[in-house]
């Protein structure tokens, strides 16, 4: 790991665009039939060429990576596509079930489902995959369970599993949703998960989205989070990295970089690529754009030439 600075945090360097400009990105919706239900999906996409499917984090939606989206570099050969899981965001719950009836819990089944039915929908080729903390433990889930179906996979913040020790605390998960922690809690405490160094507007505009979540949601991607995403180290190691090229980003100020978590998954997947990102957080393209883009530029450079079909 690499040392902590110290020192006051750089205030963040923003240049608006003119009044009247729009931003590159479009939104749109689409309808997919996941396990018997239909979703109504919103996702946001912009730029051309290999497509890269981007996941938020746990409790949020895609405005995470709205920065990224505006990159005019990466939008030359990639066409990024950033979704809202549902019940998240601007994906409101479906209209075919009582879904208030249900208690929502986030599974690595429906993901898997999830995603096979959006990128068959979007008529998505080998795409590349990026997903943060819940999206960053999907990732190796793909590689694994969908193998040569994406021709790359990007976990920022992702582990094999989380410790047993963190199993055996169901109260500190269900916390997220006790009627005595309101959303402007949640999001004040998500400061707690970025590096010091991170602007203090990307900060404050990463917490916001988090204090607009549902009440439950929050809880139950945690299930996936915490309980639901396992691979043991047998199962990556047979990964082929030469058919779904792995790739693991974490953050030096992230609990998974500090606790060794992201370092025993990279060992457990021969052939995959790892480092830990210095002045980054759990929420890299969010709280800090421009840190983020140094260090997830030259993957994206190594991906486009080592996976171009």
């Amino acid at each position: 790991m690499t040392e902590q600075l110290h020192g006051p945090r750089p205030s963040a360097t923003v240049t608006q665009p003119p009044p009247g400009t729009h931003d590159d990105a479009v939104g749109r919706y689409v309808y997919l039939d996941v396990q018997g239900s239909t979703y109504r999906v919103y996702y946001e996409s912009t730029g051309q060429g290999i497509p890269l499917v981007l996941l938020h984090t746990a409790g949020a939606d895609s405005r995470q990576y709205r920065h990224l989206l505006e990159n005019q570099d990466l939008q030359d050969r990639y066409r990024l596509i950033a979704v809202d899981l549902p019940y998240h965001g601007r994906s409101l719950p479906p209209t075919t079930k009582e879904w208030w009836k249900e208690q929502y819990l986030l599974t690595r089944d429906f993901l898997l489902e999830f995603f096979d039915t959006f990128n068959a929908t979007l008529s998505l080729e080998r795409p590349v995959f990026m997903g943060c903390s819940v999206g960053g433990m999907l990732a190796p889930d793909l590689a694994y369970y969908r193998p040569g179906v994406y021709r790359a996979v990007i976990a920022l913040n992702g582990a094999l599993a989380m410790p047993e020790a963190n199993l055996a605390k169901p109260d500190k998960e269900q916390s997220w949703y006790h009627p005595r922690v309101t959303s402007e809690w949640k999001a004040s405490s998500m400061l707690g998960f970025m590096a010091p160094h991170s602007p203090e507007v990307y900060r404050r505009e990463t917490a916001w989205v988090y204090s607009q979540s549902s009440p439950p949601v929050f809880a139950g991607d945690i299930h996936y989070y915490m309980r639901d995403h396992v691979l043991t180290a047998e199962q990556a190691a047979t990964i082929d990295t030469a058919l779904t090229g792995v790739y693991l980003l974490t953050g030096e100020y992230d609990p998974l970089a500090m606790s060794g978590l992201s370092q025993r998954l990279a060992d457990a997947v021969p052939g995959s690529h790892f480092e830990i990102n210095e002045a980054i957080g759990h929420f890299g393209p969010a709280e800090n754009p421009e840190a983020f883009w140094a260090a997830v530029e030259p993957v994206l450079e190594e991906i486009a030439l080592k996976f171009p079909n």
